[in-house]
């Protein structure tokens, strides 16, 4: 009798073991669940009418509340834990009536009983058990329909009842298993606690991390099923087995081991290196993260490691710093990859020519054959460029239809090649099922040293311009007398001065274009862009006057103009605009007062949350400065002001500037976005990038956005905001507010602009 018992005892629960403050935070869960179920019920029986909803809501009310009640205000342990119990019976018991006893109205009991168990106490699991078998039998009886949602258990009643009933003693029984398997485990785990902890846990087999234990010595001590698989190891390995023989070694011959350098630090350390498989011979980085396990007298005992397999990420990254340093649509150099190599080309000892090309009237080829097509010409003529041009030349798309060539060699080879480039478009391009004919103006100027890459690029510029208002198709060579761009900027400092000094709302207006939520195409936020009103009452863009306003320092008071006028416009804006993003430049950026200027502007309306305004700014900002940028935008941040990279992807951004940043929020470039759909290497990209922003808590605004199809692929892609004429223009103050007001009012999704 006396073994019978105590192998029951040993085969069952002891129950009752948990901690005051741990049941006590049981407890009130198991309380505030119930009334939480009480209240479900009541809702959803009073939308039952015709299930008798009314009558069983009457009747849960009036025998479940008092249940809430005494189990939150009773002392004790035992009698509150019953009254939830009891509670649980009933609420389940109305559920299964309000459904007519549907089946998965049942599944509700095998739910109670696994959360009646985090008592871990005999007398509310079994008061639940009773009550639930009374309620399947004695309700089955009296009121099979209720009780049971098919015909056969409401003829048979007690049959389903035991059917049920069984079914629900399994439950319960898989839950003492349970219950009784952990009271064994803490009991383990109190006796062996640094036994447990040298070992590891159950967990370290079961991760899908690769995981491996090492001794000082060298010797393998333990892996993972994990580790095994991503090595191709055994499942026991041979007795002795040391680091040296496992089938993975540094690709470096020459650098230290990984595994001495951890025996070194005896701690924590973060390894990042590029390993290769001495059976394959493959190459695989990888991030061995290291720890440390002494003894009590600080003595190296075991060496833990966790292996994280990068070789995909670093793929991607090497991809996105690919496509960063190449133009995405045409696939030549980027802007920012030729200055770097044209500022090479240019330290070495011959002069370097200069090819500044345009496409003639590409705006009206673009607008009437479309911008698919537009792009598609743009790759076609890429590719014959390219194919022209002599090898070791730089190509590179600047934007637009912008593209330049350097080279290395006399004024006359420069003269020889654009020739060259003006007979190979003799040819009409292929575009989709048609051709069309497409000419360039060309610009030819040549420099010496790296320092004159800038006027050098100008120069070739200026002579294109010379070309194209020559009649296009054409080459012109710079020469001295070439100073219409000049004049131009001249022109546009000028107007950009007595715009300043007039009355700054008529002659810089600011214009605001929608960001909207990607998903629903609702407006969340706007960009501030500014215009310029003539004394003539033209209206120009910012192409017109920035370039002059960023040369002669105009733009800080600009700047400030639109920053001020931007905050106006967000507090009128509060109750249908979350936030509205300003451009900041990098002559803006790095004045010293810009930081206590905006600082005062926050101050001045201190009903405006600092976080509602986003200042955009580019990689010219970050890399082009003398002051610590880094520092500045740390300081702006601390103000509440959030940060945003424009133009992601257009310069040397890479995964790199997103983690060294401070930035909230990335917009993504046009040249990314632009055929998305069409292009997978451009949703991987883009699918990379929004992974690494969720991570660092970024948000991500695609711009650009033109072409329905495309929005589809970012919405696919989970991106989160857009922007771009595919759902509205920049527009004026009153358009804006007339345009948002009404979206925001009826709580809809914003339709797409025409």
């Amino acid at each position: 009798m006396v073994t019978g018992r105590n192998a029951l005892h040993r085969w069952l629960p002891t129950g009752g073991g948990l901690r005051d403050e741990a049941w006590a935070g049981r407890h009130r869960l198991m309380t505030r669940l119930l009334a939480a179920c009480v209240a479900a019920l009541v809702v959803y029986g009073a939308l039952q009418d015709e299930l008798g909803g009314g009558n069983l809501t009457t009747w849960l009310l009036l025998l479940v509340l008092p249940c809430v009640v005494a189990a939150s205000v009773l002392p004790g342990r035992r009698l509150p834990s019953i009254l939830v119990a009891l509670g649980f019976t009933m609420v389940c018991a109305a559920f299964v009536a309000m459904t007519h006893g549907q089946t998965e109205a049942h599944f509700t009991f095998f739910i109670a009983v696994g959360a009646l168990a985090l008592y871990r106490d005999w007398a509310p699991f079994g008061v639940f058990l009773v009550a639930t078998t009374v309620h399947h039998g004695v309700f089955g009886i009296f009121d099979a329909e209720l009780t049971y949602g098919h015909h056969s258990a409401q003829t048979h009643p007690l049959f389903w009842a035991v059917i049920h009933g069984v079914a629900v003693l399994f439950a319960a029984a898989f839950q003492v298993v349970q219950w009784r398997l952990t009271e064994a485990e803490e009991e383990r785990a109190q006796e062996n606690l640094d036994e447990s902890q040298a070992q590891l846990s159950v967990a370290f087999d079961e991760t899908p991390v690769p995981m491996a234990i090492f001794a000082p010595d060298g010797r393998v001590v333990r892996t993972n099923t994990a580790y095994r698989n991503w090595l191709r190891l055994p499942a026991e390995l041979p007795a002795g087995t040391l680091v040296t023989d496992l089938p993975i070694a540094l690709a470096d011959p020459s650098a230290r081991p990984v595994f001495d350098q951890l025996v070194e630090q005896n701690g924590s350390s973060i390894h990042l290196g590029r390993y290769r498989r001495k059976d394959t011979g493959e190459l695989l980085w990888v991030e061995v993260h290291g720890t440390a396990l002494q003894d009590r007298t600080g003595r190296l005992r075991l060496i833990f490691v966790h292996c994280l397999d990068v070789t995909e990420s670093r793929r991607h990254q090497e991809e996105l710093q690919q496509q960063v340093r190449h133009d995405a649509l045409t696939g030549l150099l980027s802007r920012s990859a030729f200055e770097n190599d044209l500022a090479l080309l240019l330290s070495g000892a011959e002069p370097v020519n200069v090819l500044y090309l345009d496409v003639d009237r590409f705006k009206s080829i673009n607008d009437g054959a479309g911008h698919a097509a537009g792009d598609e010409l743009l790759r076609g003529l890429s590719a014959r460029l390219a194919a022209t041009v002599p090898s070791g030349a730089l190509v590179a798309r600047l934007g637009g239809d912008e593209f330049v060539v350097a080279l290395a060699g006399s004024p006359q080879a420069g003269a020889r090649v654009g020739q060259a480039v003006l007979s190979a478009f003799t040819e009409p391009l292929e575009v989709g099922e048609g051709h069309l004919q497409v000419s360039l103006s060309l610009g030819l100027a040549a420099g010496y040293g790296a320092e004159r890459a800038d006027d050098t690029v100008l120069a070739a510029d200026t002579a294109m311009y010379a070309a194209k208002r020559a009649g296009g198709n054409r080459m012109q060579i710079f020469s001295d007398d070439m100073r219409v761009r000049v004049r131009e900027r001249i022109v546009a400092e000028t107007r950009l001065r007595e715009a300043l000094s007039a009355d700054l709302t008529e002659t810089l207006p600011i214009w605001f274009q929608p960001i909207v939520a990607a998903g629903t195409g609702r407006v969340v936020g706007a960009e501030a862009l500014v215009r310029m009103r003539t004394p003539e009452g033209d209206l120009l863009g910012p192409g017109h006057f920035i370039p002059a306003a960023e040369e002669t320092g105009l733009i800080v008071p600009l700047g400030e103009h639109v920053l001020r006028r931007a905050v106006i416009r967000l507090l009128e804006w509060s109750d249908h605009l979350e936030y509205v993003s300003v451009n900041v430049s990098p002559r803006q950026l790095a004045e010293p007062d810009f930081v206590p200027m905006l600082a005062g502007l926050l101050a001045a309306h201190p009903t405006l949350d600092p976080s509602r305004l986003i200042l955009e700014i580019t990689e010219t900002a970050l890399l082009g400065s003398s002051v610590d940028i880094r520092e500045r935008l740390e300081t702006i941040k601390r103000l509440g002001v959030r940060i945003a990279l424009d133009d992601f992807g257009t310069g040397y951004s890479s995964l790199t500037w997103l983690q060294s940043v401070p930035a909230d929020v990335v917009k993504l470039d046009r040249s990314f976005v632009a055929g998305l759909s069409a292009d997978p290497r451009k949703a991987s990209i883009i699918q990379a990038v929004l992974w690494l922003a969720r991570s660092l808590n970024m948000s991500v605004v695609a711009e650009g956005v033109e072409d329905p199809a495309d929005w589809h692929a970012l919405r696919e892609l989970d991106c989160p905001s857009c922007q771009g004429y595919l759902f509205a223009k920049p527009m004026s103050p009153a358009e804006f507010a007339a345009f948002v007001q009404p979206a925001a009012t009826r709580r809809e999704a914003l339709p797409l602009a025409s």
